[in-house]
């Protein structure tokens, strides 16, 4: 599958049992340091909280995750946060659970429960959005192909970062990985034209 989801902006959540509240932040990421900078200014705007329970995914294969129970009986609170996270099919996510404490416990059991639902209802308000694992294309030719290039990078949504006109013309882009194959057929006889595909 090259095809992922993550969330467009910032959803909350909010589940209440016996006195204690639980508060759920999600947010869309993309670095462990961006990661980082919102739990740190999480922890300066609810200072009084008793909890700060996270987990977060990061990248396309399920390799970069973190889930952590700040406090809480292990693995009753990050898991459940990371297994909503994973059920959801989200990436590039990280989603924070702050706890005031009412004063009753609620046995980890309780906490389990607690800490899913409240990532659930954040991420329910959440909206999704697809991102695509890409490959880079990178594209010389002679000035006078420029308009079938332009056409090859709307036909295949080439996202273009760069682009060079010196002596000759590069154009450096992502492609998405479930193109690749169709963009190769379409291209094999474009002889003015030479194709470079990031392996």
């Amino acid at each position: 599958m090259s095809t992922y989801y993550t969330i467009k902006s910032q959803a909350e959540g909010l589940y209440k049992e016996k006195g204690s509240k639980f508060l759920a932040f999600a947010f869309p990421v993309s670095s462990e340091d961006q990661i980082k900078q919102i739990q740190d200014d999480l922890r300066k705007r609810y200072y009084d909280a008793r909890h700060h329970c996270f987990a977060w995914m990061l990248g396309m294969d399920e390799k970069r995750w973190r889930a952590n129970d700040d406090g809480e009986p292990a693995h009753s609170a990050g898991d459940p946060i990371l297994g909503q996270i994973k059920s959801s099919e989200l990436t590039n996510v990280l989603v924070v659970v702050i706890r005031y404490f009412g004063g009753i416990k609620l046995g980890v059991g309780g906490l389990i429960n607690a800490y899913k639902i409240a990532t659930e209802a954040a991420l329910s308000k959440a909206e999704r959005q697809a991102i695509y694992e890409t490959k880079q294309v990178i594209m010389k030719f002679a000035y006078e192909a420029m308009s079938l290039v332009e056409r090859l990078i709307t036909d295949f949504e080439i996202d273009v970062v760069k682009r060079d006109f010196q002596l000759s013309c590069e154009i450096q882009g992502d492609i998405k990985k479930d193109l690749i194959k169709t963009f190769e057929e379409k291209t094999i006889d474009l002889y003015t034209i030479e194709f470079i595909i990031e392996e």
